[in-house]
């Protein structure tokens, strides 16, 4: 059996839920006449009057009862799935913002264990570092550097101390310092903090400090490190951290638009991380039992 055309059950299901071809012709931004017509055609096909027209005014017959409990039913389940479609890639895509160094050194790395443990979760990620639009990138969270100052009215959350040290190579011949634009106070902070005196004999300039870590890498001298970002190197022997790691004052911090202990994608994702930075920091030696750790996120029940 063919069924009629679905316009055709589109408009008489208006027409049965307003009771009136008028209101429905508004509805649906048409003229009176053409849902007129189109009922007419449902009821020619089908062979049944599913109204009665008396006056001007039109009611349900039984078999047009009948058949808009169907109807009604029939599009609320459409527009429920409609809506559940549209809003799939808002509740399934979380988009972060990650300066490059740590997204390219330490973040991405370890996306594998967060896609394990968040399957229906797809998370795109955007490089880049300072302040953040949020309305324009279509960005979910930022994870900073607390190295500018950001709108107060963005919900923020610690994730963990900034940790630096010098790190090269274990057969470092020349003891030359390394030193990036993007972190140009980086060794006179250290060296402040720690109270060393390195000699040196040379220097190079790299534009950014992921370049100066990659310079550490190929033997070239001694960079200045977050201990996060050569956690790695320094597990399988790549890179050593003569004299260990100091806190510089600074920290990480998720950065969000909206709260992020929302019970969704954004707590998913700040409660994963932190616990990965904590985890890598406990790694290094780095978290004293006498001193406590950054709030951790809330926990996802």
């Amino acid at each position: 059996m063919k069924l009629p055309p679905l316009t055709a059950f589109r408009y008489f299901d208006i027409a049965a839920r307003t009771e009136s071809f008028v209101r429905a012709a508004e509805h649906l931004h048409v003229t009176h006449g053409a849902v007129s017509r189109q009922v007419r055609l449902l009821e020619e096909s089908l062979g049944v009057a599913l109204f009665e027209r008396r006056n001007r005014a039109i009611f349900l017959t039984p078999a047009g009862r009948e058949l808009h409990s169907t109807t009604q039913s029939i599009f609320e389940q459409l527009q429920g799935a409609v809506q559940r479609l549209q809003q799939q890639p808002e509740d399934n895509v979380l988009v972060v913002s990650c300066e490059p160094t740590i997204a390219m050194r330490w973040l991405i790395p370890r996306l594998p264990r967060f896609h394990a443990a968040h399957p229906g979760l797809q998370l795109h990620l955007v490089a880049a570092g300072g302040p953040v639009d949020f309305a324009r990138g279509g960005i979910d969270l930022a994870l900073r550097r607390d190295d500018f100052h950001w709108d107060r009215q963005l919900h923020s959350l610690k994730i963990c101390d900034e940790w630096i040290g010098p790190v090269a190579r274990p057969d470092l011949k020349e003891q030359r310092l390394l030193h990036s634009a993007t972190r140009p106070d980086a060794w006179a902070t250290w060296l402040r903090l720690s109270g060393h005196g390195i000699r040196h004999t040379a220097r190079s300039d790299f534009e950014h400090f992921y370049l100066s870590l990659q310079a550490a890498s190929a033997g070239m001298g001694l960079a200045i490190a977050s201990a996060l970002m050569v956690r790695d190197e320094l597990d399988n022997g790549q890179l050593q951290a003569p004299y260990s790691f100091l806190r510089d004052g600074s920290g990480y911090h998720l950065l969000s638009p909206r709260p992020l202990d929302d019970g969704g994608k954004r707590q998913h994702f700040a409660q994963w991380v932190g616990d990965e930075c904590q985890a890598c920091l406990a790694h290094l030696g780095l978290l004293q039992n006498d001193e406590p750790a950054p709030p951790s996120p809330p926990q996802v029940r």
